[in-house]
């Protein structure tokens, strides 16, 4: 992953690069239509294995485009924020890995 995203904590906002975006919200894009697919799938009373396995399949897709924003996050924000003497970064980053690994 490129490391050119730029952060600012004052606004809380991060610019990425367009390729990066495009990247991530093409994987969104694809994962609300497997999410719609599940509902139709309920809706039809499709066998609740296949539903599951969708459902392993969108978490799993869902994981990926978190690996990435961290990724994106801790080689920029969280970088910039502790070269500025910001150390609270570290416990927002830590609260933020604990509700992504429940």
């Amino acid at each position: 992953m490129e490391d050119n995203h730029q952060c600012c904590s004052t606004d809380r906002s991060t610019e990425r690069p367009d390729k990066i975006k495009s990247n991530l919200i093409s994987r969104l894009n694809r994962i609300e239509g497997q999410v719609r697919g599940i509902r139709g799938m309920v809706e039809k009373d499709v066998y609740c294995d296949d539903i599951l396995n969708q459902i392993a399949a969108v978490q799993s897709a869902l994981n990926a485009v978190g690996k990435m924003l961290l990724e994106g996050h801790m080689k920029s924000c969280v970088m910039d924020r502790i070269q500025q003497g910001d150390h609270e970064v570290i416990d927002e980053l830590l609260k933020t890995m604990n509700k992504l690994m429940k």
